[in-house]
């Protein structure tokens, strides 16, 4: 059985697939909400994510934020005592 495929299906996931690249250090980050991929100005989000703007990182950690985060280096653990 040959299955359906419709013309528009591909354009549609291919969109779906590409995000936005997130800021590490934008210029002003109070300007916007960084709650969803839309970055709506903070005076007007469209999304309804509730009824105030969530902070990017920078905001709430401070300008190292990246480098502390799941990717940073992890250190190495010490020697364990020889027995």
């Amino acid at each position: 059985m040959k299955q359906f495929k419709a013309p528009w299906a591909a354009a549609v996931s291919n969109a779906a697939m590409a995000a936005k690249k997130f800021p590490l250090h934008p210029a002003n980050p109070h300007r916007l909400c960084w709650g969803c991929d839309q970055y709506c100005p903070a005076d007007s989000m469209a999304c309804g994510n509730g009824s105030v703007r969530t902070q990017h990182p920078v905001e709430l950690f401070g300008e190292d934020w990246a480098a502390w985060g799941l990717e940073a280096e992890q250190e190495a653990p010490p020697p364990s005592p020889a027995a």
